[in-house]
């Protein structure tokens, strides 16, 4: 319980000076197939004081810490507190296309900053040229940053990420918020490829996710890839280099 305590003293801490603590992950980064999914979610000092955090803090955790069950079960409880204007939560997705084009870091980056504009654009965040000498009040009032947030995200920090944020290496277990997000990005993903089972039979997406088991291994090599494999990270194992499970693939949440 200590232990999940320090989650919530740490996002406290961090929100000192603003009104909104945003935390974002992402899920997906390693899969041999599917999209990239981040996501954010908004926490204020209200909702880390309230009686629902103090009950049931001891459930949070990393995503990848909880059975599914129990992050299903968090999923009903966020979209009530949701509803309840307590916390508010976004997602955004990069898909396998994108991965191919921008890279899975690139991808991830697209994933999150569309995870952010679904609850503030960038603009609102910092200003993006000086206003004139000249300008008036109205101009002037345009270049202000129009929320108090604080944005952090897990991992290193990003670099020509429209958002300003604080990196937070392994912040889903050291944030409230991020924690939270790490949960909201794995069961939208965990359902996205539950779906993709149905459209692409044979491979088995349902149950690994789409992440490099010995089954989805096998079930590449006997059937092909699919339009939801990526290419990139399929290459040693099609030319019989070696175990893609193997490889780094920049981490994953």
């Amino acid at each position: 319980m200590a232990k999940r305590r320090q989650l919530r003293g740490f996002d406290l801490k961090h929100l000192d000076g603003v009104t909104e603590l945003i935390g974002v992950d992402e899920v997906g980064r390693g899969a041999l197939a599917g999209p990239v999914v981040a996501a954010a979610v908004v926490v204020t000092r209200e909702f880390l004081n309230s009686r629902w955090v103090e009950t049931n803090i001891r459930r949070i955790n990393d995503s990848k810490q909880l059975t599914a069950a129990e992050r299903d079960a968090l999923w009903l409880d966020f979209e009530a507190l949701a509803q309840q204007g307590m916390i508010y939560a976004n997602y955004g997705l990069a898909d396998v296309a994108e991965i191919e084009l921008h890279n899975i870091l690139g991808a991830t980056k697209l994933a999150m900053r569309r995870a952010l504009e679904g609850i503030h654009p960038p603009s609102a965040f910092v200003r993006m040229t000086e206003p004139d000498l000249f300008a008036s009040a109205e101009e002037i009032a345009a270049y202000q940053p129009q929320v108090s947030a604080r944005i952090l995200i897990d991992g290193l920090p990003l670099k020509n990420f429209p958002y300003p944020h604080v990196a937070v290496v392994t912040g889903d277990a050291r944030s409230l918020c991020i924690a939270m997000a790490s949960i909201v990005a794995k069961v939208t993903r965990d359902r996205l490829m539950t779906d993709l089972d149905a459209s692409f039979p044979g491979y088995g997406f349902a149950q690994h996710k789409g992440y490099g088991t010995e089954d989805h291994r096998d079930a590449v090599l006997r059937l092909g890839p699919s339009r939801q494999h990526r290419e990139m990270f399929l290459r040693k194992l099609l030319a019989g280099q070696g175990d893609p499970a193997q490889m780094d693939f920049l981490g994953d949440s």
